[in-house]
């Protein structure tokens, strides 16, 4: 994220940090990557919605969830205006970084080779959701 960018909800570096876990924060302050098949929320298949692990924004309905076979959480669709996205350029390639719209926290990519009805696979890291089941 550039300096320059503002989002709705800000926070110095030292509360981000002191808030977040260490891989939390790495991840959604620091766009990180969490290890392919780590997080438990990658077979997470109940009713519910994800939120940003940063500011408790809901981000996705566990409608829109499916399996990748990528190691990720994958979505089709976020909720309408729960996120952002910018050109990322890192890693020698071009793709299209996701991000929470409230905090600015890094979520992972969106690329078009995902199911029907979007055709949108918004790979996600785990690390930077939280699940709340539907009541």
């Amino acid at each position: 994220m550039s300096p320059d960018e503002q989002f709705p909800l800000q926070k110095c570096d030292a509360d981000w940090r002191a808030e977040l876990t260490p891989e939390a924060y790495q991840v959604l302050r620091k766009h990180g990557t969490e290890r392919a098949g780590t997080s438990p929320l990658n077979h997470e298949a109940r009713a519910g919605a994800f939120s940003c692990a940063g500011c408790g924004q809901p981000l996705f309905d566990s409608y829109s969830k499916f399996d990748s076979g990528t190691g990720w959480p994958s979505f089709f669709q976020p909720l309408p205006g729960a996120v952002g996205t910018r050109e990322d350029r890192g890693l020698f390639t071009r793709r299209t970084e996701v991000h929470c719209s409230r905090c600015g926290g890094h979520l992972g990519h969106v690329f078009p080779d995902g199911p029907e009805p979007t055709g949108e696979r918004y790979c996600m890291n785990g690390v930077a959701l939280k699940f709340e089941p539907a009541k």
